[in-house]
């Protein structure tokens, strides 16, 4: 008898056979999560996201440079997207930062002896409070397919690259350093060997950076460079101080001299200034300088001394955001001042006007960038807030680039419509509504987009009881509900308390709409506050859940020298409402200064959490807590304490409620965490968002790893999950919106999975529905936007094992694909006999195997097979699509020239249950799934069948017309072999004999007879693709196809109408066929057996015998 085991399972004591237990632990293995088994991420390519935009508001762009003599090809540095190229004047842009560490840009440069060399200084410098950080300086010598790290890592934002005209291993490089800290990796930095090595050549203090530096175009050693003294606090901003400065330098760099009153500029301390120097007489120097009253100013003798000739209270607007001042290429007294409008002097900056073509809503405000063509200054581009604009009449008229995805996101909603709609609010571009797909040809363009509210768009959410209205939120809690049936917005932002305390609210405030209660909201300023009636009326749950900290709260004089009060340093207030959507009464709040409380009763009584993290940072801004949807005591929250210059990752999990937290963080996660979502299915499956893009854990925290299918290095905003369609939605802060459709599969990689040579994921229901033609236009060229669609037809996902199959990344498949070369050139050389001479070097071969190709099968509820298709297979995780649509019937040759000659797809199938089957070499794997029905289509089971009876009948006629095709093109090629084999027995013939020959030839006559015949013939039946001109649509294929364009592009049942063409084409064909048999059996066979007596194909033969030796 075999001894019992003892296994302690919670408070109870279970005996067992050794057998049953083994038999557990074996189930048990078979599910455990991926994460216990080496994988490679990489392999998880076929759930690429797809990137959906928009791109109608785009987002702010921080620089613009062109090449020169080809301003045609031009580069973009933007907030928080990378850097974008154009190769045909803006027309189109590409995307060519990706995949690097950072996103945030704030210096280009491209050099101008060989302008394939661009320079990229990352870390914005427009310093407002939702700005990323950068790494350090790049360089690209190909022109951006390919980067390389220069140094400076520590800068952390640079504002200017400054390029040596004649030496391309000189440049400067403007470093502010950090924002919300202080450091000495701050200055202007200078190298003379082309990157390897720098030098800081000016530097202040820790508190003071580089913000701009020029240079003489004549004299490259002469340079001017402002310094600037600025700091953040998460509560207040600063802009001056005594280490602010203009400095000037006659060798180089390799000594400074301090500008002062003396020379021209304001007393007192200074802030931020910005400079330019006239291309046409480097004698005219410009100098915005922020001080306490600010001014423009302006030398006339190279900088020896300074003149203010502009000293207007509005002279520098927003100098910590703007600040930057352009001389036209030819006309020094024609000066650009970029803030939150162009502002133009043509009168050396004594006077300014707007320019006319640069104006809201023309284009967008708050400008950063300007591009002057040295060859052309009337050709200007403009980057901004939103996006970038170009004119070519001197700024009286722009043209908006409407296609850079740029649109910077703070959150994201979904509703559940079909198809769902996304929702969320932009910085400094509105709140808006769009979808997640069209059911329509062309993509998701901007036109599909709708604003619903202006202002900084923030937290947007749908009403889930109305489906054209919902909740919007912008700067400094401004609340609105909005109703697009009705075209309206009402306000609906709560008042102070009765007792007369004023309300505080975050820049970027706290909602949330109770997921157990209809019309019930949640607010956030110091309190928690409830609405039962969408907002109509409001009620405070809460006592004060922040410090309350009155050193904190000083944001009126926000600003230093300049004061700048919008409400962005609002502190002590809350950041994040989570009502649990397991439990009612159980909600969750997080404040900029750190306390995180939650509440189980509905907001009667509170307990604060927050001090029970360990070794987190105190008063971190909370941005996301996120409860769990499987547990009521479990939540993850995320802290950002990037505001005081910490940029770790700091992510905790609580089971109880917040008595305790874990870390779930650690390596290799990067970035200041913003956001997590805990996957509605699978527990141990979460998404994490921070700065610099998006991370996966399919084991509940323990290892993470970063998600580069499709999402490009950015700051991840904001996630959420489309429950019905199982799709991952992820909002960005410079690159819009993706999706990754059905992420099912991440909840289904077990070890058994995995140990499997090939193994299909169930595939989630399809919804069919009609595909619409384009709105808005047709054929729009290349300078449209196009979002990309779910492709339509159900998602096949599966993982396959073959380490023979190559590798998704086809980067990475060369390389291994190399290395299996080099591996065998190896053992081959070992294995080799020694030669007199050694062998010469082999020239690198083109990969030359087949791409390797799974076959996919669908059979319909009866088992009946409907469509066989191949698809590319790699190693890992697969996904293709069928297009819900049965085998294709026989085609016709078509003319591979002609863009409108394509084979016809097959009929779509009806709703309903199907199984697909996956089949590489000897492994195949089977799912079955359903087919919902449009919900536009009110098909019966009889209209289906009236359906399937119209497509039985056209597709007999079909396969009988494509066989006479076929048969009648065959008989012509035998008519020309047949002639061709005759002619070979006249080969040594003279031409002019085999000329009588050919024309006494009694089969060849009668071939050249019949093919005359069977042409006109053929002419009845179909128009050959090598038929010239355009001919009237009256043969029986013709008619066929009109009888199938009839009833293709819908799925209702068949009307008198498409019965009355399909009628007509069987009698068209039925009279053809006539005609067809009685050539077939008369003419073509005697001629048949005339040729057959006329080519000898067995000649009569010899014995053969060996000769006598």
């Amino acid at each position: 008898m075999r001894s019992p085991v003892v296994i302690r399972s919670g408070f109870r004591l279970s005996i067992l056979p050794r057998r049953a237990i083994a038999m557990a632990i074996l189930l048990w293995i078979g599910t455990i999560p991926i994460a216990a088994q080496p994988v490679d991420p990489d392999l998880l390519a076929g759930l690429k996201a797809r990137a959906i935009g928009p791109a109608g508001m785009s987002g702010r762009v921080t620089a613009v440079a062109a090449v020169a003599d080809r301003p045609s090809i031009l580069y973009l540095g933007t907030a928080g997207g990378g850097v974008w190229k154009s190769v045909n004047g803006g027309l189109n842009f590409e995307p060519m930062f990706d995949d690097q560490p950072v996103h945030s840009i704030g210096a280009l440069a491209i050099d101008p002896r060989h302008p394939q060399t661009v320079w990229v200084g990352t870390g914005e410098g427009n310093v407002r409070n939702s700005v990323s950080i950068g790494n350090g300086i790049y360089r690209s010598r190909n022109g951006g397919k390919t980067w390389e790290h220069l140094g400076l890592q520590q800068t952390e934002r640079i504002n200017r690259i400054l390029l040596h005209p004649r030496d391309p291993d000189i440049a400067y490089v403007a470093a502010l350093g950090r924002l919300w800290g202080e450091n000495q990796e701050r200055g202007l930095f200078k190298t003379t060997d082309g990157g390897a090595t720098w030098q800081r050549v000016l530097y202040v203090d820790k508190q003071t950076g580089c913000t701009d530096v020029v240079m003489d175009p004549n004299n490259p050693d002469k340079l001017f460079a402002a310094m600037w003294q600025f700091r953040r606090w998460p509560h207040f901003f600063k802009s001056g101080g005594p280490g602010s400065g203009l400095f000037q330098s006659d060798d180089g760099g390799e000594t400074w001299r301090r500008l002062e009153p003396e020379d021209g500029l304001p007393k007192g301390n200074l802030g931020r200034i910005g400079l330019a120097i006239a291309p046409s007489d480097p004698r005219r120097v410009y100098a915005l300088v922020e001080a306490k009253e600010s001014a423009l100013l302006r030398s006339d003798d190279g900088g020896e001394t300074f003149t203010t000739v502009n000293a207007e209270p509005n002279v520098s607007d927003r100098p910590f955001y703007y600040s930057r001042i352009h001389v036209d290429p030819r006309d020094p007294n024609r000066l650009y001042r970029l803030e939150t409008l162009v502002q133009h002097s043509t009168d050396g900056g004594r006077t300014f006007r707007p320019l006319p073509g640069a104006t809201w809503p023309s284009i967008h405000v708050d400008h950063h960038a300007i591009w002057l063509n040295p060859a052309n200054p009337e050709h200007i581009i403009l980057g901004n807030d939103g996006g970038v604009a170009e004119s070519h009449d001197h700024g009286a008229t722009f043209r908006f680039v409407a296609n850079l995805p740029l649109a910077q996101f703070y959150h994201v909603a979904v509703d559940d419509r079909h198809p769902y709609h996304i929702y969320g609010g932009l910085q400094d571009n509105g709140s808006w509504r769009g979808p997640a797909e069209v059911w329509r040809r062309g993509g998701i363009r901007n036109h599909f987009w709708r604003l619903v509210a202006m202002g900084d768009g923030f937290d947007t959410r749908p009403d889930p009881t109305r489906p054209d209205a919902g909740y919007a939120m912008s700067q400094g809690g401004y609340l609105v509900y909005w109703d697009l049936a009705k075209r309206e917005i009402r306000s609906i932002r709560p008042q102070p308390t009765h007792s007369g305390t004023d309300l505080r609210y975050n820049w970027n405030a706290a909602l949330a709409l109770d997921p157990h209660q209809p019309g019930r909201i949640y607010y956030g300023s110091q309190f928690v506050l409830r609405s039962d009636d969408r907002g109509a009326t409001w009620q405070v749950i809460s006592p004060d859940l922040t410090t309350n900290r009155a050193a904190w709260q000083n944001q009126k004089d926000s600003g230093g020298l300049t004061l700048d009060v919008t409400a962005a340093e609002n502190y002590t207030s809350l950041t994040t409402l989570a009502p649990s959507p397991v439990q009612a009464g159980i909600i969750w709040a997080g404040s900029d200064d750190g306390r995180i409380h939650v509440t189980r009763n509905g907001g009667d009584t509170w307990d604060e959490v927050g001090s029970a993290i360990k070794g987190g940072p105190r008063h971190a801004w909370i941005p996301h807590i996120a409860p769990s949807p499987h547990d009521a005591g479990t939540a993850f929250v995320v802290l950002d304490h990037h505001r005081s210059s910490d940029m770790a990752t700091y992510v905790y999990k609580t089971t109880d409620f917040g008595r305790s937290w874990r870390s779930i963080g650690g390596d290799p996660l990067q970035g200041y965490a913003l956001v997590i979502e805990q996957d509605p299915v699978e527990p141990d499956l979460l998404y994490l968002g921070t700065e610099f893009g998006l991370w996966i854990s399919l084991n509940g925290g323990k290892k993470w790893w970063k998600w580069r299918h499709g999402v490009p290095t950015a700051s991840v905003m904001d996630l959420t999950l489309q429950t019905r369609e199982h799709d991952l939605v992820i909002a960005t802060h410079g690159r819009g919106l993706f999706v990754i459709d059905d992420v099912s599969p991440l909840r289904n990689l077990t070890s058994k999975v995995l140990k499997k040579p090939l193994h299909l994921f169930a595939p989630p229901q399809v919804q069919q529905h009609a595909v619409g033609a384009m709105q808005g236009g047709l054929a729009l060229g290349a300078g449209e936007y196009h979002g990309e669609n779910e492709p339509y037809g159900a998602l096949i996902s599966f993982l396959a094992k073959d380490e023979k199959l190559p590798l998704p990344d086809p980067d990475k498949e060369k390389e291994r694909r190399a290395k299996e070369r080099a591996k065998e050139r190896t053992r081959s050389a070992s294995t080799a006999k020694p030669e007199a001479d050694p062998p010469k070097p082999e020239k690198p071969k083109k990969d030359e195997d087949p791409e390797p190709k799974a076959e996919v099968r669908i059979a319909d509820g009866q088992g009946v097979e409907i469509r066989t298709f191949y698809a590319p297979i790699h190693r890992g995780l697969n996904r293709v699509v069928w297009d819900l649509r049965a085998d294709p019937p026989k085609a016709l040759p078509t003319d591979p020239n002609d863009p409108f000659s394509e084979p016809s797809p097959g009929f779509e199938v009806r709703p309903g249950t199907y199984t697909v089957t996956i089949r590489y070499e000897d492994a195949e794997d089977s799912q079955t799934f359903t087919i919902r029905q449009d919900p536009a289509n009110t098909n019966e089971t009889e209209d289906w069948q009236s359906r399937d009876a119209f497509i039985a009948r056209w597709t007999r006629l079909n396969d009988t017309a494509v066989a006479a095709v076929r048969t009648i093109s065959r008989v012509k090629a035998d008519i020309q072999a047949v002639r061709g084999r005759i002619l070979e027995s006249a080969i040594d013939l003279l031409p002019e004999e085999k000329k009588a020959f050919e024309e006494g030839n009694e089969v060849i006559l009668a071939g050249k007879e019949l093919n005359r015949d069977i042409t006109r013939l053929e002419a009845q039946l179909w128009i050959p693709p090598d038929t010239k001109g355009i001919r009237a649509s009256d043969d029986v294929v013709s008619r066929i196809q009109i009888a199938r364009e009839m009833c293709f592009s819908s799925t209702a049942p068949a009307n008198a109408t498409q019965l009355t063409y399909l009628r007509r084409a069987e009698v068209q064909l039925a009279q053809f066929l006539v005609n067809y048999n009685r050539m077939m059996a008369a003419d073509v066979a005697r001629y048949r057996s005339a040729a057959q007596d006329a080519i000898s194909l067995l000649p009569p033969v010899q014995s053969l015998t060996l000769p006598n030796p």
